[in-house]
């Protein structure tokens, strides 16, 4: 039995011995190394992707270092059950997901009275008629209740208008009345011993209004040219002197 031992023992110390297995052997060990430097460094890359911590990377890398290149394949077992479970990436993707499932969410309008859905363009709810919008009296469009301006126009909804007082209107220049030329004067004549007097001829006043768009024909009178000649002056009337009674008797 022994015999038989002996004789594998030297058969197998021979084959270990060739130059061909002994390279086989030196292969394996630089691949081994390689590989376990490698995932030291996927190690190192992979933790930058789950983090943002700086030094994480470098200890996850010295971790599997640390386990050498014989037993480094449990420090990577180890590794994976402890690392995040997400990359940055990932957590970023799934909150801009969940964002925008919020924002359609929240883009869908409930009436503040019933809680049920309405359209963004209602005045008021058609099922508890609750007021909704207002319109804009400036531009005519739909604002908020709580808008303190119209974002449309820029209509300041707080501001109280001044009324303004209205223009007065204009008044048409009354008409004001011409007298026409006075008539000329008439001298009567008086009998003996009786004074002239300047009598002046009796005609209505005729009034002509700036409205007045024909022209009147002329006067005769006023069309008249008046005598230049200098009028003689009136005789005095002589006093009559009463009757003395001494020379009657």
């Amino acid at each position: 039995m022994d015999q038989i031992l002996k004789t594998i023992g030297d058969t197998l110390a021979g084959f270990i011995d060739t130059p061909i297995v002994q390279l086989g052997f030196k292969a394996i060990a630089v691949y081994a190394v390689i590989v376990w430097l490698a995932v030291s460094y996927w190690a190192f890359r992979d933790m930058q992707g789950r983090t943002g911590n700086p030094i994480l990377p470098y200890l996850a890398a010295s971790f599997i270092i640390v386990f050498t290149p014989v037993f480094f394949v449990f420090g990577v077992l180890l590794y994976r059950l402890m690392r995040p479970q997400e990359r940055i990436g990932e957590a970023t993707e799934r909150g801009l997901a969940e964002e925008a499932l919020l924002n359609e969410v929240e883009s869908v309008q409930h009436c503040p009275g019933c809680t049920r859905r309405i359209h963004a363009d209602w005045l008021i709810c058609p099922s508890c008629r609750t007021r909704l919008n207002r319109v804009c009296p400036n531009c005519t469009r739909l604002v908020g209740l709580d808008w303190s301006l119209c974002a449309w126009c820029g209509k300041d909804f707080e501001r109280r208008e001044v009324a303004t007082a209205p223009a007065p209107a204009r008044v048409a220049p009354a008409s004001v009345p011409v007298l026409s030329s006075p008539p000329p004067v008439v001298a009567a004549g008086s009998l003996a011993g009786t004074p002239t007097i300047a009598v002046r001829a009796a005609e209505p006043e005729r009034t002509t209004t700036r409205d007045d768009a024909s022209p009147r024909p002329a006067s005769p009178r006023s069309a008249s040219p008046r005598s230049t000649a200098p009028r003689a002056p009136a005789p005095r009337p002589t006093p009559r002197r009463a009757p003395d009674p001494l020379t009657e008797r």
